[in-house]
């Protein structure tokens, strides 16, 4: 099914700060993305097995297993290797951006989140992932 046939893209938010999590959330449902919230990589590891989301937003700095580690185990997964995955972190330095790329992530933005322009910085990565092929159903 292609993007534009969707009503609602669903989107898995990995995010342990809750204040972070509520934010995050409140912006996507409003803009009409559909969320769900897993609190650690473990969580959403479990949770991968019986849902399939158009995109991971993930926090880089999550208790356990950290989110660049995570982007990792799911690229290297073939379950999960198509999923795109966008890192969400208050690393904002040249060099953090390139070593979330390298992880595997398909985008990054800058916290504190921007509310006026988050739905839409969301909405212009999956249009991308789409576009070049990166989520295959």
């Amino acid at each position: 099914m292609l993007l534009s046939e969707q009503l609602a893209p669903f989107v898995l938010v990995v995010e342990d700060n809750q204040a972070n999590m509520l934010l995050t959330r409140t912006v996507l449902e409003r803009a009409g993305f559909t969320t769900e919230e897993a609190h650690s990589a473990e969580e959403a590891h479990g949770m991968l097995a019986e849902i399939r989301p158009d995109l991971i937003l993930m926090d880089l700095q999550l208790p356990g297993k950290d989110g660049l580690e995570f982007a990792r185990e799911l690229r290297s997964d073939p379950d999960t290797a198509e999923i795109p995955i966008v890192a969400v972190s208050a690393h904002a330095m040249k060099d953090d951006r390139w070593r979330i790329l390298s992880a595997g992530c398909d985008g990054y933005i800058a916290k504190p989140i921007d509310t006026r322009l988050f739905a839409s910085q969301v909405q212009e990565i999956l249009a991308e992932t789409v576009a070049h092929g990166v989520q295959r159903r």
